[in-house]
Order: structure tokens, then C-alpha cells, then sequence
């Protein structure tokens, strides 16, 4: 009887920390793991790690989805710098983002695809779980955007 006690006590204790864990993890920031859905194709694309050092955003590549007849390690053919045929997994994609109100703003984007660095804004909605990204020239209504769906 007291091993079924002991047992009790430890699975209440297991189930308490990982309830709370779940409490800790913060839906109202972009950090974290995010998948990327093609504006159009609608297909997922990468797996991008978001992290906040000194309270600017930072997206990095862990895992891309090339489509039928892509490069399954595909690089950075048409980047400039040091991102030029620069491995897709492991790019810096997203930088400088800070936290402006409900939104964060004033960073930059860079797509893979066509190598070309985009001013960029993003935002958090359906209760954290989704990222709506824009990179835009200019003015944020001279852009697109896409949906990341949070992984963790």
C-alpha cells in the first residue's frame, strides 16, 4: 500500500509539472519553432527556430521541405554575401524584429528562393499559434505574407 501511495504521489507530481510546463510556455511570443506555408502553393516549406536575443527576433532554418525535383539540401543559389550558395538549413532568414505594441516590426526577411532581402513585420494570432509574417519593399501594403504555424 505505501508503494501504490509513493507511485500516486510521483504520477500526481509528473502530471502537476507537465500541466504547468504547458502554463509556462509563452503563446504571446514568436519564439520557438515555426513552420512555413508557402503563400502559394499553400504547401509547408521549412521549419524555422525563432529565438529573441537582446529582445530582437531571429529566425533561423532546421529544416526545409523541398518540393518534387528540388535539391534535398538545397542552398542559396541566388543570395548575395555570405548567405551566396550558403546552405538553406541553417540560413538566417528573419533578423531584427522588435517587439512594437501587438506587433513586431522594423526587421528584415530573407527568401531563399530568389535571394532578395524584404523589410518585414509579423504578427501573433489565433492565440499564439500562428505567425503572420509580411516582407515588404517600401510600405507594408507592397508585400506578401505568409501563415507559420507554431511546432512547440
Amino acid at each position: 500500500m505505501r508503494n501504490l501511495n509513493k507511485a500516486g504521489v510521483f504520477g500526481l507530481t509528473l502530471a502537476a509539472a507537465v500541466m504547468s510546463s504547458a502554463l509556462w510556455a509563452d503563446d504571446n511570443s514568436p519564439v520557438g519553432l515555426w513552420q512555413n506555408i508557402d503563400d502559394v502553393s499553400g504547401k509547408p516549406r521549412a521549419l524555422i527556430r525563432i529565438t529573441e536575443p537582446e529582445g530582437v527576433l531571429k529566425g533561423v532554418i532546421e529544416k526545409a521541405f523541398p518540393t518534387l525535383g528540388e535539391s534535398q539540401n538545397p542552398k542559396c543559389v541566388k543570395c548575395e554575401g555570405v548567405n551566396k550558395n550558403a546552405p538553406i538549413v541553417g540560413l538566417t532568414i528573419l533578423t531584427g524584429l522588435r517587439k512594437d505594441g501587438e506587433e513586431y516590426t522594423d526587421g528584415q526577411i530573407l527568401d531563399p528562393d530568389n535571394g532578395k532581402v524584404y523589410s518585414s513585420k509579423a504578427t501573433l494570432s489565433d492565440e499564439g499559434k500562428k505567425l503572420n509574417v509580411r516582407g515588404y519593399i517600401g510600405l507594408p501594403v507592397l508585400g506578401r505574407s505568409q501563415t507559420w504555424i507554431r511546432q512547440e
